[in-house]
Parts: structure tokens; C-alpha cells; sequence
């Protein structure tokens, strides 16, 4: 009874298989521990035994106690009516089964059934809701499609107006490109017909803008050549512009001679002559009238001004100065266009035109000025006095250039053919006086005012209005550095190259005698006065003329002046010390003769330590190159070429015709400092010498003859009997004998005390620096030093010490320092 529906309930066996594999997968990835596998004993034990439900407990027992009675009351039926059932059978028991499982799962899945019912029916709407959305898309597609197409026919047609709008503006730009081209060749009737009119002339107010236009056209034309006529156009645009330019000239010419008319007027009517106006008159009829004259000047406050009565206003005056109040704009145009050829030209014309007419007028005045300063005043006066004038009026002239000119005052050259005239007034008035000046001492000061004074104050304090002064100053210099250089060179060449000496100027030790005497008998503040009295004259000359020179000569300021004549005054620097060095010379030779050998020395070598320590202030480099042509291998060439070695015109050989007739350059560098030192230095070793010989020359005898004897005996070339002489001993020789040598040391202490006192008192009266004196003789106590040292050397090796102290007794070395020292 209970087989059939359990057979019923029985899975399918591939469930079955798949539960076995999930479960022992399960077993392998995840075990029970031990308590875990107890805890799940004990659940299923638990639960083995399923208690039957409250309402069904009662006919469990009651079927159990009856057997075959079987009473089924469900709950849920129990509103229905209680259903009882007696089965008798197997099949009674089966069917009612059957039946109590149809009900019961009739009853559990009604729910779901109508579940699914309400599912199945919503989808069914929700079917039907797609199909109307797929079809109200597709309503959409089609819509969008068709206002595709109508938006690709729009973008078409704004496309084409588009392109149409180009076209029309690329049209529009085109013709108004042809336009603006055609203007500048329609121009030209306009232009044409304005510039022939009657009517047309510079003061009118269309003039400069017509032009302006008319330098526009030309430009155009200019630059584009390829248009059709363009040449033609072009010659036509030239013809008027030459035509307005000519008519500017005139108008300018007419201006500024209208303006000169007024000043000539002005002068005339202030009751002077040009050659007598004032400079008040000249400086307010010459500018201020000629600038309200040319300019937009107001007539009354000029006239006012000036003093000048209204006589002088004619109708035809104040008419062309209504004309000439056009002429400063008119040059501000024309200076705006300077870029143009024509334009420079027609401004230089202006520039021109301008200078000539100031020419005429200042012309007169400023040379009676310069005549007048030439007169009375000497020429450093005239000078200082003549360049001051001159700035003054090339200032005014460039303050009334500028007026005019603006833009063209910064070119000093524009005002050149008018200050250039002017500067050789100057010029031509100071060249005459330059060139008989001889006083070397107006040439220095005529210099410092033109270097210090006028181009190192006034134009550097000016600027740039006083350049045009610049060339003709330079120039002025330069003639005075000319001058005086001929004439420098020619003082040195008559009193000092050919100085002829008096007995007065050569009367040393004397002169320094009589010095001494005198500035014993002086206080300290008057010893300086007549240091010059005891100087040879032509080094006090040479040494006046090189401080004088040397201010003239700065190269800090004569950069720009030429390397010429700064050479040219180093070349007179060096000649001058050369010279002086000589004259020096040949005075020592003359008092050698009159006093002594010891005088001339002194003499010589106080003069050129004095010339030394003179010319050691000024920065000048004494060097001079000198550059000599030297032709000596030509012979040697020529000798080479007769005898056919050599050819003549083999122009690849060094022995060509060029190179064998080419000179050479020898370069010689003399520095004048250098001979000055080398003389010096000569002249102090021949008095050191001097003064040793006049005091050990014994022992430097006795120290030459016993080195020759020495030296004999050691060469072996005398005959035997001069060796059995000269085999004796030193001390037997006749010159050596103790008494010849007590006899030269007593000789030599002797001019120790008695000479050499002599020879520093003459080394004091020339030499009054006690450095000096100490310096040149230090060299005199070594010799002297060194001669007792080598005496005593050889007494000491030669001579026994009975015989060294007692016979020539010399005096030890400590002791002769010591009195040497004394002399000092």
C-alpha cells in the first residue's frame, strides 16, 4: 500500500547522480569536524519521529484501535462538512489516496496557476504595448528620414547662399580694389587741372594736401608697373610734381628774400649803417625780425618790439607777410617726406637758399666784428674774444635753423655753406698773426684757450649747436701746434743745439761756490730762488721748453685731432733730450779743459740727474721709430744677374726684378730716456773709476804686477834665465821688497785722508742730495775695500808677519770701513 506512491516520489536517477556528485563535492571541499558530524546525529535523530498534527492525532489512534476505519477531517474542510471515508480495500484505499493528492495539489497550486494566468494575460499587454511601440518607432524612422532629407535640401540651399554671398562680397571687394587702383590714374585729371588753375598757388590751403596726394599716385604707379600705361601715368605724375616743386622753390626764394627786404628796412630804419650796428640791433633785427618775417609771426608785436614806426607797413609788405606765414608748416611738410629723392633735393635747395640769404645779411657784420677784436687786441685776446663772438652767432643761426628746420638741425653739415664762411673770417684774420708769432708762450696759451677753454668748456657745455665750429677750430689748432713746433725746434736748434757758453756759464766749481755762500747767508724759505743760477742755461731752457710743451700736449684731448701732430711733438720731446744731453756733454768736455777731469764728471752727472728727475713727471713715451729704406743687396742681386745666374724676368724666382729692386724697411727704435741713462751711467763709472785710481791706483799697480809675474811663471814660454828671475820669491823681487810695499800703503793712506776728503767735498758742492752722494759712492769705498783686501791677501801669503807688522803696517780692514764711512 505504501509501495506505489513512494515509487511515485522517487527522483529520476540523473538527479539522483547529480545530487550524489554535489554532495560528495561538497564533503570533499568543506568537511565536518567531528562535533559538527555528532551535532547533525543528534538533529536527525531529533527529527526522526514527526509528530502528526493536533487535528489529525485523534484518528491516528482511533484507525489504530479499529483497524480498517479510517476518519479524514481536515481543517480545511471543516467549513464544507466533515468527509468520512471507509475503506474496505486496497483500491478504495488507493483511489481515495489519489484523491486526497489530486485535492491537495489542486489546492496548493491553484494559486500559482493564477499567478501564471495574470503573468501570461500582462504579457500578452505588454506584447501588444511593443508592438504599437515598434510601430510608432518605425513611424519615428520614417519621420526622422524624411526631416533628414529636408534638413540635406535646406544645408544645400544655405550652401548655395552661402557661396552666393562669397561670390557677391569676393565681386564687391574686387570692384572696390579695381576702384581704389583707378583712382590713383583717375587722380591725375584732378591733380592736373588743380595745379594749372589760376588760383593755385603754395599759400593755398589745398596746395600741400594735393601733394601729398600726388606723392601717393606717383608711389602707386611706381610700384606697380605692370598695370597698362603706368609710364605714361608716371612721366605725367613727375611733370607735376616738378611743376608743384618748382612752384615751393620760387615760393621759398620769395620768402626769404621778402624776409631779408624787411631786415635791410629795419637796419636802415634804426638810422645805422651795416657796418655799424649794434649788437642789441643786430641781435633783435637780424633774428627776431627775419624769424617774424618767415614765420607765423604777429607784424604789430614785432614792429613793437623793434621800435620800428608803421611807415614801413605797406599793403604789399603785409601781404607777403600773410604769404610768408605759410613757409614754416610748408618746411615741416617737405622735411616729413625727406625720405623721397625729390624731396632731399628740394630740401638741400632750401637749405641752400636759407644759408645764402642769411649769408648776405650777418656776412658784413661779423667780419667788421672780427676787424674790430683784430685791432685792438692781441692775439690770445683775439682769440679768446673771436671764438667767443662766433659761438654766439652759430648758436643764434642754429636756434634759428631749428625754427625752421626742425627735423634737419640735428645734420650739421645743412648749416655748413653758412657757418663755414663765417669760421674763415676768423680763420683768414688769425693765420697771418699765427704764422709771425714766435713767443712760444703766446702759442702754449693760444692753445690752452682753444683746447681747455673753447672745445673743452663752451662746446661741450653747447652740444651739438656749436659742431659746425668744430672743422674750423681743429684747424686753428692744428696751425698752432704747426707753429709751434717749427718754432719749438727752432729754440732748441739756436739756445740749445748751437748754445755758445760764456766763461761765466762754465765757471764751476765757482758758480756752485758762491751758491753755497749765498744760501748759507739766506733763511730756509729763501733757498729755492737761485737754484736755477747754478743749472748749465740750456738745461734750464730745455726743461722750460718741455713744460711748456707738455700742457699743449694731452692725448686725452687730441685724440680726434691727428696722430701727426701728437708724433710730432713726441718726436720734439726726444730731440729736445738728445739735444739738451749734448749741449750737456760738450760743456763738460770745456770745463774739463778749464778746471779738471773731476769737475767735468761732476758736472755732467749733476746736469743729467737733474734732466732725469725733470722729465720723470711727464707721461710721454721719449721713443721714436725711425724707418730707414736699405738698398745694400742690391749689388749682390745685380752682380748675380750679369753673371747669368740669376734672370731678370723670371717673375717666379725670388730673384725677379721686383723683389731684386725692392728696398728694404729697417725699423730703429730710440728711446731718449734709455740714452739718457746709458750716459749717465757711463759718466758714473768713468768718476768711480777715476776716483779709485786717484786713490789705491798704487796698490792696483803692485796687484797687476804680481798677477803678470804669477802668470809668467805658469805659462813656461820664458827663456831660462827669465825664469831663474822671476823663480825668486814676491818679496825679492825690487817691486815687492817690504819697503816698496810700506812705501804704496803709506802712498794710499795718505790720498785716503787727503784726496778723498777733497773729492767728497767737490761730490757735496755738486751733488746736494746725500742719497745720491751715498749712492755713487758706495761702488768708490768697494774698490777701495777690495783693493786692501787683495794687498792684504797677498801679504799674508807672501810676506812673514814680523814683516807685515812691523814694515808696511796696514791698516786693518775694520778700521779702513769705519773711516771711509766717516767721510760720509
Amino acid at each position: 500500500m505504501a509501495t506505489k506512491p513512494a515509487s511515485a516520489s522517487l527522483p529520476k536517477s540523473a538527479a539522483i547522480s547529480k545530487g550524489y556528485n554535489f554532495a560528495s563535492t561538497w564533503e570533499q571541499n568543506a568537511p565536518l569536524t567531528e562535533q559538527q558530524q555528532a551535532a547533525m546525529v543528534m538533529l536527525s535523530h531529533a527529527v526522526a519521529e514527526r509528530p502528526f498534527p493536533a487535528s489529525l492525532s485523534h484518528e491516528h489512534i482511533s484507525g489504530r484501535e479499529n483497524g480498517l476505519s479510517v476518519n479524514t477531517k481536515d481543517n480545511t474542510w471543516e467549513d464544507s462538512g466533515a468527509v468520512e471515508t471507509v475503506l474496505v480495500n486496497t483500491n478504495q484505499f488507493y483511489k481515495w489516496f489519489t484523491d486526497l493528492e489530486s485535492a491537495m495539489k489542486s489546492e496548493t497550486e491553484e494559486k500559482y496557476r493564477h499567478y501564471v494566468n495574470t503573468l501570461t494575460e500582462r504579457m500578452q499587454t505588454c506584447d501588444d504595448i511593443l508592438h504599437q511601440v515598434d510601430a510608432t518607432l518605425d513611424l519615428f524612422n520614417e519621420l526622422q528620414l524624411q526631416h533628414q532629407a529636408v534638413a540635406t535640401k535646406t544645408k544645400t540651399l544655405h550652401d548655395a547662399c552661402d557661396r552666393l554671398l562669397v561670390e557677391k562680397q569676393r565681386l564687391v571687394e574686387f570692384a572696390e580694389a579695381l576702384r581704389s587702383k583707378l583712382n590713383y590714374f583717375d587722380e591725375l585729371e584732378n591733380v592736373a587741372t588743380s595745379f594749372y588753375s589760376p588760383n593755385m598757388n603754395v599759400t593755398n590751403e589745398n596746395f600741400l594736401p594735393l601733394l601729398k596726394r600726388l606723392d601717393e599716385c606717383i608711389s602707386y604707379v611706381e610700384s606697380n608697373p605692370q598695370y597698362a600705361e603706368s609710364s605714361v601715368y608716371l612721366v605725367k605724375f613727375r611733370q607735376l610734381q616738378s611743376r608743384a616743386l618748382g612752384m615751393i622753390r620760387s615760393h621759398v626764394i620769395s620768402v626769404l628774400k621778402s624776409a631779408s627786404s624787411q631786415v635791410h628796412a629795419a637796419i636802415r630804419s634804426s638810422g645805422g649803417s651795416k657796418a655799424a650796428v649794434s649788437e642789441s640791433v643786430e641781435a633783435s633785427v637780424i633774428y627776431v625780425r627775419f624769424k617774424a618775417a618767415a614765420s607765423e609771426g604777429n607784424k604789430d608785436l614785432v614792429t613793437k618790439k623793434l621800435g620800428l614806426t608803421r611807415s614801413l607797413e605797406d599793403p604789399s609788405e603785409s601781404e607777403r607777410e600773410n604769404t610768408s606765414r605759410k613757409l614754416k608748416p610748408l618746411l615741416e611738410d617737405i622735411e616729413s617726406r625727406s625720405s623721397r629723392k625729390e624731396y632731399v633735393q628740394i630740401l638741400s635747395e632750401c637749405h641752400r637758399l636759407y644759408c645764402e640769404q642769411r649769408f648776405s645779411l650777418i656776412r658784413g657784420i661779423v667780419h667788421q666784428r672780427i676787424s674790430e677784436f683784430a685791432k685792438k687786441e692781441a692775439l690770445p685776446s683775439l682769440t679768446r674774444s673771436g671764438c667767443a663772438y662766433l659761438m654766439q652767432v652759430c648758436q643764434l643761426e642754429h636756434q634759428l635753423f631749428d625754427h625752421f628746420f626742425p627735423s634737419s638741425s640735428e645734420d650739421i653739415s645743412s648749416l655748413a655753406p653758412l657757418i663755414d664762411p663765417l669760421c674763415t673770417y676768423l680763420y683768414d684774420t688769425l693765420r697771418p698773426k699765427l704764422i709771425h708769432e714766435t713767443n712760444l708762450d703766446f702759442l702754449c696759451e693760444l692753445i690752452d684757450i682753444l683746447k681747455v677753454e673753447v672745445l673743452g668748456e663752451q662746446l661741450s657745455r653747447r652740444g651739438e649747436s656749436l659742431a659746425g665750429l668744430r672743422p674750423t677750430l681743429h684747424r686753428i689748432l692744428a696751425d698752432v701746434h704747426e707753429r709751434l713746433t717749427f718754432r719749438a725746434r727752432t729754440h732748441i736748434r739756436d739756445e740749445i743745439a748751437n748754445y755758445l757758453p760764456s766763461d761765466e756759464d762754465l765757471d764751476y766749481p765757482a758758480k756752485l761756490e758762491q751758491s753755497a755762500e749765498s744760501k748759507s747767508g739766506t733763511t730756509s724759505a729763501d733757498e729755492n730762488p737761485d737754484v736755477f743760477k747754478t743749472w748749465y742755461p740750456p738745461l734750464e731752457k730745455t726743461l722750460s721748453c718741455l713744460s711748456k710743451l707738455y700742457r699743449c700736449l694731452e692725448p686725452a684731448v687730441f685724440t680726434g685731432l691727428a696722430q701727426v701732430l701728437t708724433a710730432s711733438l713726441i718726436h720734439l720731446y726726444q730731440e729736445a733730450v738728445e739735444v739738451c744731453s749734448l749741449s750737456i756733454q760738450k760743456a763738460s768736455k770745456l770745463i774739463v779743459k778749464r778746471s779738471s777731469p773731476m769737475d767735468g764728471q761732476l758736472f755732467l752727472i749733476k746736469h743729467l740727474l737733474i734732466l732725469r728727475e725733470q722729465i720723470a713727471p711727464f707721461d710721454i713715451e721719449f721713443s721714436v721709430t725711425h724707418k730707414e729704406l736699405d738698398f745694400s743687396h742690391l749689388l749682390e742681386h745685380l752682380r748675380r744677374i750679369l753673371r747669368g745666374q740669376a734672370s731678370l724676368f723670371d717673375w717666379s724666382r725670388s730673384t725677379s726684378l721686383a723683389r731684386t729692386l725692392s728696398p728694404r724697411v729697417l725699423e730703429s727704435q730710440i728711446d731718449a730716456k734709455k740714452e739718457l741713462e746709458k750716459s749717465l751711467k757711463a759718466t758714473c763709472e768713468e768718476f768711480i773709476m777715476s776716483v779709485t785710481k786717484l786713490v789705491v791706483d798704487p796698490m792696483l799697480s803692485f796687484v797687476t804686477k804680481v798677477t803678470a809675474v804669477k802668470v809668467a811663471l805658469s805659462s813656461g814660454i820664458q827663456n831660462q834665465k827669465l825664469d831663474s828671475v822671476m823663480a825668486k820669491p814676491l818679496k825679492d823681487q825690487a817691486f815687492a821688497t817690504p819697503d816698496k810695499v810700506a812705501e804704496l800703503v803709506e802712498k794710499v793712506s795718505a790720498s785716503i785722508q787727503q784726496e778723498l776728503p777733497k773729492v767728497m767735498e767737490k761730490m757735496k758742492l755738486y751733488l746736494q742730495n746725500s742719497s745720491t752722494r751715498t749712492i755713487l759712492f758706495k761702488p768708490i769705498k768697494t774698490n777701495i775695500v777690495e783693493a786692501h783686501i787683495q794687498v792684504q791677501s797677498l801679504l799674508k801669503s807672501e810676506y812673514t808677519p814680523e814683516e807685515i807688522q812691523s814694515t808696511i803696517n796696514m791698516v786693518s780692514i775694520q778700521d779702513l770701513q769705519a773711516q771711509l764711512d766717516h767721510l760720509l
